[in-house]
């Protein structure tokens, strides 16, 4: 039986080791200061205990997160059959002198080699400072639209 919606064991499923070694994109929600939602896309880095994101010290969502450290995090294929990575969790927002070093490791994922490099030193240029947003799964959901679907499809096709 398969492990239930929730459990970080969905960490470790093929759809969810292929999603985190992807190029995908993250869509980042969190509450902004005035209670209303915001969702950004994002690169990431998964270290094998927490989603580690990088942005400019200045960026607004910093300020957000430090106010507010709940958040979701989705990945998701843009392909039939949909597989779809869904975390919760609470960040640790600090401050870095530099690149984030998960930033780099994201850089040459989504780039290549020495694309990415190009690409972080043009970063270290423009920002001296930069926020490490580590994300610490709280509860997984994985949707692959052959095993796992969302509850009201699983519920129709159980005749629920």
């Amino acid at each position: 039986m398969p492990t239930k919606q929730g459990g970080l064991e969905l960490l470790q499923t093929p759809v969810a080791q292929e999603l985190l070694q992807s190029n995908i994109p993250a869509r980042l929600a969190y509450v902004w200061r005035d209670g209303t939602p915001r969702v950004v896309p994002i690169w990431f880095h998964w270290n094998g205990k927490e989603i580690v994101l990088g942005t400019p010290a200045k960026a607004p969502k910093t300020q957000a997160l430090k106010l507010n450290s709940k958040v979701a995090l989705t990945i998701a294929s843009t392909t039939w059959p949909y597989k779809v990575l869904q975390i919760r969790g609470t960040v640790q927002v600090e401050t870095v002198q530099g690149v984030v070093p998960e930033y780099e490791q994201a850089a040459e994922r989504y780039f290549g080699a020495e694309q990415g490099r190009k690409w972080v030193g043009q970063v270290r240029s423009m920002f001296p400072q930069m926020v490490r947003i580590a994300v610490k799964p709280e509860w997984v959901g994985i949707l692959d639209f052959e095993q796992r679907f969302p509850s009201a499809i699983e519920a129709a096709m159980s005749g629920r």
